[in-house]
């Protein structure tokens, strides 16, 4: 699913799969997980299995509760008892693997920063996926501030990564679907009220 045509029950429905396979995926050692072929979505793609992913929707669907339907709340509450009890009974495994996967979203945002040091004119085109990035690393911090399970590396990672973003872009309006828009505010979400300027905006 784009971030930029976002459909709620669509999220939620991946909530759902990537909360009932999280236990099988913290049980094996790929970062990156999957969710069956097609699993609930008829033969449609899936995003990759990661807890990050699956914290990403779980914020945002409660931030947007008052959309949901009386069913569509009471399936969220499943879903967020599901994660939660996975949570609880493999807390090491977890908090660990979300330590990984921060470093490892870091990581990768450092071939977008080069790109656009080599090729500013490709940078605007080349972002969304680094609002992605940042987003879910946002809420993986959270968890793991939540979890008392902070790491000073993360931190200066996040500082390093953001420093770059900062000076990579200019702000903008909204960059994702503005269906959205209200579980993102501006503070602390200020990468998708930013765009990289084209350079005849320079």
């Amino acid at each position: 699913m784009s971030e930029t045509t976002y459909a709620l029950d669509r999220d939620l429905r991946e909530a759902e799969a990537m909360a009932e396979g999280l236990l099988s995926y913290l049980q094996q050692d790929r970062l990156y997980g999957s969710v069956g072929s097609g699993g609930l979505f008829g033969g449609g793609s899936m995003p990759s299995l990661t807890i990050g992913a699956l914290l990403m929707r779980l914020r945002r669907l409660q931030a947007l509760s008052d959309s949901l339907t009386d069913a569509q709340r009471e399936q969220l509450r499943r879903v967020v008892a599901a994660h939660d009890s996975v949570r609880k009974e493999w807390t090491l495994r977890y908090t660990d693997r979300l330590l990984q996967e921060a470093t490892s979203r870091l990581k990768a945002m450092d071939a977008f920063f080069e790109e656009c040091e080599d090729n500013p004119r490709t940078c605007a085109r080349n972002y969304m996926p680094e609002t992605l990035r940042r987003n879910i690393v946002q809420d993986i911090h959270a968890a793991l501030t939540e979890l008392g399970a902070e790491s000073a590396e993360l931190d200066r990672a996040l500082r390093n990564a953001d420093g770059k973003l900062r000076r990579t872009t200019a702000p903008a309006e909204f960059v994702w679907s503005k269906a959205l828009q209200p579980a993102y505010p501006q503070s602390p979400y200020w990468w998708l009220y930013a765009l990289p300027p084209t350079p005849e905006e320079k």
